[in-house]
Protein backbone atom coordinates (compact mmCIF):
# COMPACT_ATOMS: atom_id res chain seq x y z
CA UNK A 1 0.00 0.00 0.00
CA UNK A 2 1.52 3.28 -1.16
CA UNK A 3 1.45 6.40 1.04
CA UNK A 4 0.98 9.77 -0.75
CA UNK A 5 2.83 12.95 0.42
CA UNK A 6 0.90 15.28 2.67
CA UNK A 7 -0.86 18.15 0.85
CA UNK A 8 1.01 20.78 2.81
CA UNK A 9 4.33 19.31 1.71
CA UNK A 10 3.19 19.20 -1.90
CA UNK A 11 2.15 22.86 -1.74
CA UNK A 12 5.36 23.98 0.00
CA UNK A 13 7.79 22.73 -2.64
CA UNK A 14 6.56 25.05 -5.44
CA UNK A 15 6.48 28.02 -3.04
CA UNK A 16 10.02 27.31 -1.95
CA UNK A 17 11.11 27.03 -5.57
CA UNK A 18 9.42 30.36 -6.32
CA UNK A 19 11.20 31.97 -3.37
CA UNK A 20 14.54 30.63 -4.54
CA UNK A 21 13.90 31.91 -8.02
CA UNK A 22 12.93 35.35 -6.73
CA UNK A 23 15.98 35.52 -4.55
CA UNK A 24 18.16 34.48 -7.43
CA UNK A 25 16.67 37.10 -9.71
CA UNK A 26 17.02 39.76 -7.00
CA UNK A 27 20.64 38.85 -6.38
CA UNK A 28 21.30 38.88 -10.11
CA UNK A 29 19.68 42.30 -10.47
CA UNK A 30 21.66 43.61 -7.52
CA UNK A 31 24.89 42.35 -9.04
CA UNK A 32 24.00 43.80 -12.41
CA UNK A 33 23.05 47.16 -10.78
CA UNK A 34 26.20 47.16 -8.71
CA UNK A 35 28.38 46.35 -11.68
CA UNK A 36 26.70 48.24 -14.52
CA UNK A 37 24.44 50.76 -12.68
CA UNK A 38 21.55 49.58 -14.75
CA UNK A 39 18.83 50.66 -12.31
CA UNK A 40 20.01 54.28 -11.84
CA UNK A 41 17.60 55.75 -14.44
CA UNK A 42 14.68 53.96 -12.81
CA UNK A 43 15.81 55.04 -9.34
CA UNK A 44 16.15 58.69 -10.44
CA UNK A 45 12.69 58.69 -11.98
CA UNK A 46 11.13 57.18 -8.89
CA UNK A 47 13.01 59.67 -6.67
CA UNK A 48 11.79 62.57 -8.85
CA UNK A 49 8.20 61.36 -8.42
CA UNK A 50 8.47 60.72 -4.65
CA UNK A 51 10.41 63.86 -3.71
CA UNK A 52 7.34 66.17 -3.53
CA UNK A 53 5.59 63.57 -1.41
CA UNK A 54 8.57 63.54 0.94
CA UNK A 55 8.43 67.33 1.27
CA UNK A 56 4.71 67.21 2.01
CA UNK A 57 5.16 64.44 4.58
CA UNK A 58 8.14 66.20 6.24
CA UNK A 59 6.45 69.64 6.35
CA UNK A 60 4.78 69.15 9.79
CA UNK A 61 8.03 67.97 11.34
CA UNK A 62 10.04 70.83 9.79
CA UNK A 63 7.46 73.35 10.95
CA UNK A 64 7.55 71.94 14.48
CA UNK A 65 11.35 72.03 14.57
CA UNK A 66 11.44 75.59 13.19
CA UNK A 67 8.89 76.77 15.76
CA UNK A 68 10.75 75.09 18.60
CA UNK A 69 14.03 76.61 17.48
CA UNK A 70 12.45 80.08 17.20
CA UNK A 71 11.00 79.99 20.70
CA UNK A 72 14.23 78.55 22.11
CA UNK A 73 16.25 81.30 20.42
CA UNK A 74 13.79 83.95 21.58
CA UNK A 75 13.91 82.67 25.14
CA UNK A 76 17.72 82.62 25.06
CA UNK A 77 17.84 86.18 23.71
CA UNK A 78 15.39 87.35 26.37
CA UNK A 79 17.52 85.81 29.10
CA UNK A 80 20.69 87.34 27.68
CA UNK A 81 18.93 90.69 27.41
CA UNK A 82 17.87 90.53 31.07
CA UNK A 83 21.41 89.63 32.11
CA UNK A 84 22.83 92.53 30.07
CA UNK A 85 20.32 94.97 31.56
CA UNK A 86 21.21 93.84 35.08
CA UNK A 87 24.90 94.15 34.29
CA UNK A 88 24.36 97.61 32.82
CA UNK A 89 22.53 98.68 35.98
CA UNK A 90 25.37 97.34 38.12
CA UNK A 91 27.99 99.17 36.04
CA UNK A 92 25.97 102.38 36.17
CA UNK A 93 25.66 102.04 39.95
CA UNK A 94 29.41 101.42 40.26
CA UNK A 95 30.14 104.45 38.07
CA UNK A 96 27.91 106.67 40.20
CA UNK A 97 29.44 105.29 43.37
CA UNK A 98 32.93 105.88 42.00
CA UNK A 99 32.06 109.49 41.18
CA UNK A 100 30.56 109.94 44.64
CA UNK A 101 33.70 108.51 46.27
CA UNK A 102 35.90 110.84 44.22
CA UNK A 103 33.92 113.88 45.40
CA UNK A 104 33.96 112.60 48.98
CA UNK A 105 37.69 111.98 48.80
CA UNK A 106 38.30 115.53 47.55
CA UNK A 107 36.18 116.93 50.38
CA UNK A 108 38.12 114.87 52.94
CA UNK A 109 41.40 116.19 51.54
CA UNK A 110 40.18 119.76 51.93
CA UNK A 111 39.06 119.05 55.49
CA UNK A 112 42.51 117.63 56.28
CA UNK A 113 44.10 120.84 55.00
CA UNK A 114 41.76 122.91 57.19
CA UNK A 115 42.44 120.63 60.15
CA UNK A 116 46.17 121.32 59.84
CA UNK A 117 45.64 125.09 59.62
CA UNK A 118 43.58 125.64 62.77
CA UNK A 119 45.51 125.99 66.05
CA UNK A 120 42.95 124.15 68.19
CA UNK A 121 41.57 120.63 68.35
CA UNK A 122 39.06 119.45 65.79
CA UNK A 123 36.90 116.35 65.49
CA UNK A 124 35.87 114.85 62.14
CA UNK A 125 32.11 114.31 61.97
CA UNK A 126 29.70 112.85 59.45
CA UNK A 127 26.18 114.07 58.78
CA UNK A 128 23.79 111.17 59.37
CA UNK A 129 20.41 112.64 58.43
CA UNK A 130 18.18 115.70 58.54
CA UNK A 131 15.30 115.32 61.03
CA UNK A 132 11.86 115.75 59.41
CA UNK A 133 11.08 119.04 61.12
CA UNK A 134 9.68 121.72 58.77
CA UNK A 135 10.23 124.49 61.32
CA UNK A 136 13.85 124.05 62.38
CA UNK A 137 16.83 123.52 60.12
CA UNK A 138 18.96 120.93 61.88
CA UNK A 139 21.14 117.93 61.12
CA UNK A 140 22.29 114.94 63.17
CA UNK A 141 25.97 114.01 63.27
CA UNK A 142 27.67 110.78 64.31
CA UNK A 143 29.67 112.21 67.24
CA UNK A 144 28.57 112.83 70.81
CA UNK A 145 29.73 113.37 74.37
CA UNK A 146 31.71 110.11 74.34
CA UNK A 147 33.88 111.60 71.59
CA UNK A 148 34.62 114.82 73.50
CA UNK A 149 31.92 116.92 71.83
CA UNK A 150 30.26 119.64 73.93
CA UNK A 151 27.21 121.84 73.64
CA UNK A 152 27.96 124.94 71.60
CA UNK A 153 30.83 123.48 69.59
CA UNK A 154 30.86 124.99 66.08
CA UNK A 155 30.55 122.73 63.02
CA UNK A 156 32.28 123.79 59.81
CA UNK A 157 33.66 122.50 56.54
CA UNK A 158 36.46 123.82 54.35
CA UNK A 159 34.24 126.64 53.03
CA UNK A 160 33.04 128.05 56.34
CA UNK A 161 30.73 127.72 59.34
CA UNK A 162 27.78 125.34 59.10
CA UNK A 163 26.19 125.66 62.55
CA UNK A 164 26.48 124.82 66.22
CA UNK A 165 25.80 121.81 68.46
CA UNK A 166 22.53 122.44 70.33
CA UNK A 167 21.61 118.97 71.63
CA UNK A 168 24.07 116.35 72.78
CA UNK A 169 23.84 112.58 73.16
CA UNK A 170 26.45 109.97 73.96
CA UNK A 171 27.10 108.91 70.35
CA UNK A 172 25.34 111.59 68.32
CA UNK A 173 24.38 115.25 68.40
CA UNK A 174 21.98 117.70 66.80
CA UNK A 175 23.43 120.69 64.99
CA UNK A 176 21.44 123.85 64.38
CA UNK A 177 22.34 125.29 60.99
CA UNK A 178 22.79 128.94 60.07
CA UNK A 179 19.38 128.97 58.37
CA UNK A 180 17.59 127.90 61.55
CA UNK A 181 15.11 130.60 62.60
CA UNK A 182 16.63 133.25 64.92
CA UNK A 183 19.96 131.39 65.02
CA UNK A 184 22.56 134.14 65.53
CA UNK A 185 26.29 134.32 64.84
CA UNK A 186 28.41 137.39 65.71
CA UNK A 187 30.27 138.45 62.58
CA UNK A 188 32.35 141.25 61.19
CA UNK A 189 32.82 142.49 57.65
CA UNK A 190 36.15 141.33 56.30
CA UNK A 191 36.59 144.52 54.24
CA UNK A 192 36.29 147.07 57.05
CA UNK A 193 35.93 145.17 60.35
CA UNK A 194 32.35 146.32 60.97
CA UNK A 195 30.78 144.09 63.62
CA UNK A 196 27.20 142.81 63.44
CA UNK A 197 25.14 139.67 63.96
CA UNK A 198 23.75 137.45 61.24
CA UNK A 199 20.42 135.72 61.93
CA UNK A 200 18.71 132.75 60.32
CA UNK A 201 15.25 133.30 58.84
CA UNK A 202 14.04 129.74 58.32
CA UNK A 203 14.50 127.00 55.78
CA UNK A 204 15.13 128.30 52.27
CA UNK A 205 15.23 131.98 53.33
CA UNK A 206 18.36 134.16 53.14
CA UNK A 207 20.23 135.11 56.29
CA UNK A 208 19.72 138.60 57.69
CA UNK A 209 21.97 141.26 59.19
CA UNK A 210 19.82 143.07 61.72
CA UNK A 211 19.99 146.29 63.76
CA UNK A 212 22.23 148.18 61.33
CA UNK A 213 21.80 151.89 60.54
CA UNK A 214 21.23 153.00 57.00
CA UNK A 215 24.66 154.63 56.81
CA UNK A 216 26.50 151.38 57.55
CA UNK A 217 29.46 150.78 55.26
CA UNK A 218 28.17 147.62 53.56
CA UNK A 219 28.35 146.46 49.98
CA UNK A 220 26.93 143.52 48.06
CA UNK A 221 29.62 140.84 47.95
CA UNK A 222 31.15 141.65 51.35
CA UNK A 223 32.38 138.59 53.20
CA UNK A 224 31.16 138.10 56.78
CA UNK A 225 33.62 136.38 59.13
CA UNK A 226 33.15 135.17 62.68
CA UNK A 227 34.20 137.92 65.08
CA UNK A 228 34.90 135.62 68.04
CA UNK A 229 33.49 138.02 70.61
CA UNK A 230 30.89 135.50 71.80
CA UNK A 231 33.53 132.99 72.89
CA UNK A 232 31.79 130.22 70.90
CA UNK A 233 33.09 130.63 67.37
CA UNK A 234 36.79 131.07 66.68
CA UNK A 235 37.46 134.36 64.88
CA UNK A 236 38.17 134.66 61.17
CA UNK A 237 36.03 131.89 59.67
CA UNK A 238 33.73 132.67 56.75
CA UNK A 239 30.01 132.67 57.50
CA UNK A 240 28.09 134.36 54.69
CA UNK A 241 28.21 136.76 51.76
CA UNK A 242 26.00 139.83 51.46
CA UNK A 243 23.66 139.30 48.51
CA UNK A 244 21.17 142.20 48.81
CA UNK A 245 20.87 145.51 50.66
CA UNK A 246 17.64 147.47 51.11
CA UNK A 247 18.15 150.86 52.77
CA UNK A 248 15.23 152.71 54.35
CA UNK A 249 16.24 156.32 55.01
CA UNK A 250 12.95 157.19 56.70
CA UNK A 251 13.40 154.58 59.40
CA UNK A 252 17.21 154.88 59.42
CA UNK A 253 17.53 151.11 59.02
CA UNK A 254 18.83 148.65 56.47
CA UNK A 255 17.59 145.23 55.44
CA UNK A 256 20.70 143.25 54.60
CA UNK A 257 20.34 139.74 53.20
CA UNK A 258 23.12 137.16 53.00
CA UNK A 259 23.73 133.66 51.69
CA UNK A 260 25.76 131.07 53.64
CA UNK A 261 29.23 130.33 52.35
CA UNK A 262 29.18 126.66 53.38
CA UNK A 263 26.52 124.58 51.64
CA UNK A 264 25.19 121.97 54.05
CA UNK A 265 23.56 119.91 51.30
CA UNK A 266 26.74 119.24 49.34
CA UNK A 267 28.89 116.98 51.54
CA UNK A 268 28.41 114.60 54.46
CA UNK A 269 31.77 115.21 56.14
CA UNK A 270 32.59 118.20 58.34
CA UNK A 271 34.71 119.24 61.32
CA UNK A 272 33.66 120.00 64.88
CA UNK A 273 35.76 122.76 66.44
CA UNK A 274 36.69 121.88 70.03
CA UNK A 275 37.37 125.54 70.62
CA UNK A 276 38.16 126.92 74.09
CA UNK A 277 38.56 130.72 74.06
CA UNK A 278 40.60 130.66 77.28
CA UNK A 279 43.39 128.74 75.63
CA UNK A 280 42.81 128.90 71.86
CA UNK A 281 42.08 132.63 71.45
CA UNK A 282 45.77 133.47 71.54
CA UNK A 283 47.41 133.82 68.12
CA UNK A 284 49.54 130.79 67.20
CA UNK A 285 53.29 131.00 67.42
CA UNK A 286 54.83 131.38 63.99
CA UNK A 287 58.36 130.77 62.88
CA UNK A 288 60.54 133.72 61.90
CA UNK A 289 60.62 132.72 58.26
CA UNK A 290 56.84 132.50 58.14
CA UNK A 291 56.35 135.82 59.95
CA UNK A 292 58.74 137.57 57.57
CA UNK A 293 56.81 136.37 54.54
CA UNK A 294 54.15 138.93 53.55
CA UNK A 295 52.03 136.26 51.85
CA UNK A 296 51.79 133.88 54.82
CA UNK A 297 48.27 133.35 56.15
CA UNK A 298 47.70 132.98 59.87
CA UNK A 299 46.65 129.36 60.59
CA UNK A 300 43.05 129.06 61.69
CA UNK A 301 41.87 132.14 59.79
CA UNK A 302 40.00 132.24 56.55
CA UNK A 303 40.88 134.48 53.62
CA UNK A 304 38.81 137.63 53.13
CA UNK A 305 37.41 136.42 49.81
CA UNK A 306 35.04 133.47 49.62
CA UNK A 307 35.72 130.57 47.31
CA UNK A 308 34.69 131.34 43.78
CA UNK A 309 34.47 135.13 44.36
CA UNK A 310 37.87 136.30 43.14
Amino acid sequence: MQHSAPPLFRQGIPALLKLIVCLSISIALMLIDFRFKALDPIRNNVNWILRPLEYVMMAPRNAFEATSEYFATRSTLDQENQVMKARQAELSLLANQSEFLMVENQNLRELMVLQKQVPFKTLPVEILFNPPNPISQRIVINRGSNDGLKLGNPIANDSGILGQVVRLYERSAEVSLLEDRDFAVPVQVARNGLRAAVFGAGRGNPLELRYLPVASDLEVGDILLTSGIDGVYPPGFAVAVISKIERNADKNSSNVFCVPVAAVNRYRQALAFLYDPQFDAKPPTMSKSASDSPQANTPGRRQTRARGMQ
